[in-house]
């Protein structure tokens, strides 16, 4: 079993075969990652909170990223996964908390996405914004700043790009796998 790869009360990671874990990440207990997605350098993803973290295809969580999640709660909150769609792109050092990104959306180098919020397909969280619990960033929305809010409508020539971002990292990946930095 890699160092990077651990289980937390029985339960292990599972992850497509096709996924790049860089050996000094962390994906432990309830996380299940799919296709082509890539877990990059001193990430740390921690389902063990009676949750669970959830990343669908050809996600790349760019290097030093946290994601994490909530269990219920003594005072009858419920539990709450962090959901992450395909095709999407998290910048390096984000933290992503009992949230949901849908697929199709960008998160920007060191966001903060917190618990309950949503980031609708089609939407921006820019560099260094902070998504407050339960705010929700709308398709075509760019949101910037802490507390982070709608600064504008997305250009076309932004939403053009984030296939070509997912592209580059699904290539990188599968270098870094021939390279032989894979964790498993």
């Amino acid at each position: 079993m890699s160092n990077a790869i651990k289980p937390y009360l029985g339960i292990m990671p599972t992850i497509a075969d096709d996924v790049f874990i860089a050996d000094t990440s962390s994906v432990i207990g309830d996380v299940h990652i799919g296709a082509g997605s890539s877990i990059w350098y001193g990430c740390v993803l921690r389902g063990d909170s009676g949750s669970r973290i959830t990343i669908g295809k050809r996600v790349n969580v760019q290097d030093g990223t946290v994601i994490h999640l909530n269990g219920a709660r003594a005072d009858g909150a419920p539990d709450m996964p962090t959901i992450i769609g395909d095709d999407i792109t998290i910048g390096h050092s984000a933290l992503i908390h009992a949230c949901t990104l849908e697929s199709g959306c960008f998160i920007g180098i060191r966001s903060v996405i917190l618990d309950g919020a949503g980031v609708e397909s089609g939407a921006m969280v820019a560099a260094g914004a902070v998504v407050a619990p339960g705010k929700v960033v709308k398709k075509s929305e760019l949101w910037a700043g802490t507390p982070a809010k709608p600064l504008r409508d997305l250009r076309p020539h932004e939403l053009a790009f984030w296939p070509e971002s997912i592209k580059i990292y699904c290539n990188l990946a599968l270098d870094h796998i021939k390279s032989g930095n894979d964790a498993r």
